[in-house]
């Protein structure tokens, strides 16, 4: 529902019109639905940014993604330059910190920043949305980008069409959702700390019964 929602009412996806999406925390829950999403919605490519070259096979493979960069091998700069030679379109955001000032330093004239997450940023003592560095924030005036938090509860009214979407997608085979699942309430606690340093793909789930 976050994601599409995001996408839906932040994203301003227009089919046809050839939009670059560009997703970090690409192989997490709410990252993985995006890509696929955005798509369906009518971007034209999807790029995902996540932490491993397993995660980035299974982005291009199984969810549909036009390509995948590694942030820890390589520059990322280069590589979204590569990937996305029109620019960048719509950023959905999960992780802010460095990762996302290379995005919107590539990011086009009117374009939109769906703010989902700042992982990288939540144990730093920052308001949220956490302030962009003085030479990005003049980058996202100067090319009007748009960057808002949202909340998917302020959404409710949109809540029974969206599951119904969500709903088709999946039995048709257009959406596919991945998880991460641990056995046991008594792992809470791990499957907490391996999901907040990315050790899962897709939702981390805690089994507490069959």
């Amino acid at each position: 529902m976050t994601s599409f929602l995001g996408i839906k009412e932040k994203g301003h996806v227009t089919p046809g019109a050839n939009q670059t999406m560009v997703v970090s925390g690409a192989a997490g829950a709410c990252g993985s639905l995006a890509g696929q999403i955005g798509h369906l919605e009518g971007c034209s490519r999807v790029i995902g940014i996540c932490g491993t070259d397993e995660k980035c096979s299974i982005l291009v493979s199984e969810m549909g993604f036009d390509a995948a960069i590694n942030y820890k091998k390589g520059n990322v700069a280069e590589q979204l330059h590569e990937l996305c030679p029109v620019g960048v379109d719509v950023y959905f955001d999960n992780v802010g910190g460095d990762i996302s000032d290379e995005v919107i330093n590539q990011m086009n004239q009117n374009s939109h920043i769906i703010l989902c997450g700042q992982i990288s940023q939540y144990n730093k003592d920052v308001p949220y949305p956490p302030p962009l560095p003085p030479a990005v924030e003049e980058i996202q005036k100067a090319r009007n980008i748009t960057r808002e938090r949202f909340l998917v509860l302020n959404y409710m009214d949109k809540q029974e069409t969206s599951i119904l979407q969500l709903c088709q997608w999946i039995k048709k085979g257009k959406l596919k959702v991945r998880e991460t699942v641990v056995k046991g309430l008594e792992n809470i606690g791990g499957a907490f700390q391996t999901m907040m340093t990315g050790g899962n793909i897709g939702k981390q789930i805690v089994l507490v019964s069959e």
